[in-house]
């Protein structure tokens, strides 16, 4: 099937929100259950540290932590608007 990507990675930032926390010397990081393709694009936007490792979780980088925390507000946030 073919779908809009940017619209998917546009959603699952801010999905990311959710399950993300703040680590004690590096940042923020989240837990990876979302499918690989999003998530290398992601990685390759430069939101998240490269989620091709053994671990369950991802590093977020300022930016990607930033841009989740704005579209989650946009998308999720009271008073947001559904489409």
């Amino acid at each position: 099937m073919e779908y809009n990507k940017e619209k998917v990675d546009e959603y699952t930032l801010p999905l990311l929100h959710l399950v993300m926390w703040k680590e004690k010397d590096c940042g923020y990081a989240a837990w990876k259950g979302f499918d690989w393709d999003t998530m290398d694009r992601l990685y390759e936007k430069g939101y998240i540290s490269n989620p091709r490792s053994k671990s369950k979780s991802v590093g977020v980088t300022e930016e990607g932590f930033e841009k989740a925390g704005e579209l989650f507000r946009k998308f999720f946030g009271k008073g947001a608007e559904t489409k």
